[in-house]
């Protein structure tokens, strides 16, 4: 009786699984960036400080005006194939409070179908205000740590 076959087999699922539970908590490297972009559809990137962020028409990772300069650690996913996006990062010494951000009730967004190990689970009940940019952002701050998410809304009056 011919095993072979049958050792390749596990093997192979063996691997396989192992890959499914191992590559999403490996650090950004060559290979799941490619994964990340060409399965899930799906960039990511980090900055030191909002300053680091590239400028608006040099780059998809540009980060919107309301954000503050000397926000520290940025993180941004985004949708490759949309304009979804969900940003972390720590305030500095400048407040979110600024004429793109209203305190007022947001407009329910749906949250982007994206996957981040650094976002938290549930956000919906800490959200406290809505920024504009290109797109209208729902915003939920944690102590100096603010989250953003916009399933890629445009704001109102952009465009007109």
């Amino acid at each position: 009786m011919n095993r072979r076959p049958l050792v390749v087999a596990v093997a192979t699922v063996g691997v396989l699984a192992t890959a499914g539970f191992a590559l999403p908590n490996l650090p950004p490297n060559p290979v799941t960036d490619r994964i990340d972009q060409q399965v899930f559809k799906e960039k990511g990137r980090r900055f030191a400080t909002a300053a680091d962020a590239p400028p608006r028409a040099q780059s998809g990772f540009a980060l919107p005006s309301w954000i503050p300069r000397d926000a520290t650690d940025v993180r941004i996913r985004m949708r490759t194939n949309g304009e979804a996006r969900m940003i972390r990062f720590t305030l500095g010494a400048t407040p979110l409070d600024g004429p793109q951000c209203s305190a007022g009730t947001p407009k329910q967004l749906g949250a982007p179908d994206l996957h981040a190990r650094w976002w938290p689970g549930s956000l919906r009940a800490g959200v406290r205000s809505e920024c504009r940019d290109a797109h209208l952002y729902q915003v939920a701050v944690r102590g100096k740590r603010v989250y953003a998410w916009t399933d890629g809304t445009p704001s109102p009056g952009v465009g007109k």
